[in-house]
């Protein structure tokens, strides 16, 4: 009732949920994983109801929670990949994202694509793009990735240069027609003054770059 404009539902994902936590030891994490993404499906399924058409989960913590040993990986990230993918059973008309920020994704990206979402966004900013190139390798990658073109972790004002050349970089690596432009991450611990010219500068970037390869 507020807005006619789209809105996104944000959701904070199972495996980021149970590895911020302090859970009981005495059940498994791999079931408590599960009891968590049960109890975000029913907050999927609420927003669905409410017309909610794009939903975000987030994983800020899916490579955070890997055991120290890799030979303990494929345990974890099985039930990991299980739980994400048990709470973000939506509608097929509905849209699931999720995002995840400062990981290596050459580790894991294998892993990352068997999660059922249709949009991942990453931090971009700090690496210039470079972070990008954990997917040059990766054969077969379709999903939609938003690249965060602005570090909102810092008060500087990203210039529009700056931004076009993290655009630039992705561009060479993935289809331009699976980017998005997005910052790194939410934006609750900047000033109106740091957030409004800095999304100005994102959108205005963006929109030249389209115009740009319209022409070409």
């Amino acid at each position: 009732s507020l807005t006619e404009k789209p809105v996104k539902g944000m959701l904070t994902g199972p495996v980021t949920i149970l590895n911020w936590s302090y859970y009981r030891e005495d059940i498994p994490k791999r079931e408590i994983a599960y009891q968590i993404a049960l109890a975000l499906l029913e907050e999927v399924r609420d927003l669905e109801q409410a017309g909610i058409k794009v939903i975000q989960i987030d994983e800020p913590a899916f490579r955070e929670g890997a055991p120290l040993k890799r030979r303990d990986w494929p345990e974890y990230f099985d039930w990991a990949v299980k739980a994400f993918r048990l709470c973000s059973k939506a509608r097929p008309e509905t849209q699931i994202h999720t995002h995840m920020c400062y990981s290596e994704f050459n580790e894991v990206l294998h892993y990352i694509y068997q999660m059922d979402f249709d949009v991942i966004s990453i931090e971009a900013s700090r690496s210039k793009g470079e972070i990008i190139s954990a997917f040059e390798n990766f054969r077969g990658w379709d999903r939609q990735i938003g690249i965060g073109v602005y570090d909102i972790h810092s008060p500087a004002i990203p210039t529009k240069e700056q931004i076009k050349a993290v655009l630039e970089r992705s561009m060479r690596v993935l289809p331009v027609e699976l980017l998005w432009v997005n910052p790194d991450c939410g934006l609750k611990t900047r000033r109106w003054e740091e957030v409004i010219p800095s999304l100005k500068n994102m959108v205005e970037t963006a929109k030249e770059l389209r115009e740009e390869l319209v022409r070409a």
